[in-house]
């Protein structure tokens, strides 16, 4: 069969009751860039969520390979290769738990402080956050420089751009999160018609299903497997939207969030749909950088899976120890991180696996919400970076680190490579090299 070389940036394009659609490709074998460089990209991304843990049922009692994972730790089993854990680390900028937590491990400097409010105090990040740092180096050659989402709707508080906002380019300046899994599917793939009209217009699939056919003929069995997984995903997608659209009766313009239930925000609902748009467009080269926003800075979310009746950054403050319910919305949040790394894992890319490919700091803005702690400050990397970072590890600091090593050491895996990341207090120069390969 001969051989057809594919351009890196193509996309099939077709229409959609008149508005033209395109279509992404995943990484194939065929593309040009890829017999240069057989090597996928490494993606550098960020999983958020707000109020931090439990120490008690955090903390792994050994360290090493053979550590014993405590409850709040349990829901990542079965993706714990591509996992390390890391504690005894404290934020270096600290002075304003939530602020500094915030700031410290995301952009490795202490906030700029805009205001008041209140008894507290109103902040933005003095500079870029880690996954804009990566934007700029690895962010250049995908359609989307970089793309941010987020789960929880914000129910958070008036204390500036540090609260509400994980992605900054610097003071003020922020990529805000897409909330909407409809907005990103018509963001990312260009298409969906509302709900009034998804039973008389054709899909994204419909509009190239030629050209689909026709590119499957022309290049190899692994290219055609690749196709073919691609698009089945992105047809179940649309099944699931357009399902979700007619079972809750959308107005002319196009849903933009799960509705609630009852009064019950549909988290683990939006945050599977949310992970899968966002595995898919990592899958197609769409953008190697993203954060994820589950919960934001002191967020009030109502976990009520927890059983919690009342927002989490309050529960923080007003539950007895040892907290039963702030920890039972850490696990069920480990629960929502386990599912998006474990579609990482099982979506295959030449050989190997987008989780493999990855480099995530997962993180949160402070330890322990009722103590208001910026030591002990809860750390996961996951994904193996390519081949340059190990996983299954906990690694403790004995003489309280700087976070800011997680964040440089993932940068470097992403093909980052920089001298130092932070300033002033925050700055380190050395990454973890107990992680690395």
């Amino acid at each position: 069969m001969p051989r057809v070389i594919i351009p890196r940036r193509t996309f099939l394009k077709g229409l959609v009751g008149g508005a033209s659609v395109t279509l992404a490709l995943p990484l194939l074998e065929s593309m040009g860039s890829v017999r240069a460089d057989p090597r996928p990209p490494v993606r550098l991304g960020v999983w958020f969520w707000g109020n931090g843990i439990r120490r008690d049922h955090w903390i792994p009692k050994t360290t090493g390979i053979d550590w014993v994972a405590p409850e709040e730790l349990a829901p990542l089993a079965d993706v714990r290769r591509y996992v390390n854990v890391l504690t005894g680390f404290e934020i270096k900028t600290a002075t304003h738990p939530h602020h500094s937590g915030m700031t410290g491990i995301l952009s490795g400097a202490r906030y700029q402080q805009v205001g008041t409010t209140r008894d507290t105090i109103v902040t933005t990040f003095a500079q870029k956050s880690v996954d804009q740092v990566a934007a700029d180096v690895i962010g250049k050659e995908t359609p989307f420089r970089s793309l941010e989402l987020g789960i929880c709707r914000f129910r958070g508080t008036d204390e500036g751009t540090t609260f509400q906002h994980l992605s900054h380019n610097g003071p003020n300046n922020v990529n805000a999160s897409e909330y909407s899994p409809m907005q990103l599917f018509k963001r990312l793939f260009s298409t969906l018609p509302n709900a009034g009209e998804l039973s008389a217009r054709r899909s994204v699939l419909d509009a190239v299903r030629g050209q689909v056919t026709r590119l499957r003929s022309q290049v190899s069995l692994h290219d055609r497997v690749r196709l073919e997984q691609h698009t089945d995903s992105i047809r179940g997608l649309e099944q699931r939207l357009a399902n979700l659209s007619q079972r809750c009766k959308a107005p002319p313009s196009p849903m933009s969030d799960f509705p609630d239930v009852m009064g019950q925000e549909q988290i683990e609902q939006k945050n599977q749909i949310m992970s899968d748009l966002l595995v898919l467009a990592l899958a197609c080269d769409l953008t190697r950088v993203f954060s994820v926003m589950f919960s934001t800075a002191g967020s009030g979310v109502i976990v009520w899976q927890a059983g919690a009746m009342n927002g989490l950054h309050q529960i923080c403050h007003d539950e007895a120890t040892p907290q039963p319910t702030v920890h039972r919305a850490v696990v069920f949040t480990m629960k929502q991180l386990a599912y998006f790394l474990a579609r990482l894992r099982d979506t295959p890319e030449l050989g190997s696996n987008l989780l493999e490919r990855s480099a995530i700091l997962c993180t949160s803005e402070l330890s322990e919400g009722n103590m208001h702690t910026n030591t002990e400050f809860p750390i996961l990397t996951a994904g193996l970076g390519g081949g340059k970072l190990r996983g299954g590890l906990h690694v403790r600091s004995t003489d309280l680190g700087n976070t800011s090593v997680a964040p440089l050491t993932l940068l470097r895996a992403a093909g980052c490579a920089l001298n130092s990341f932070g300033y002033g207090a925050g700055r380190v120069d050395d990454s973890l090299s107990e992680i690395e390969t």
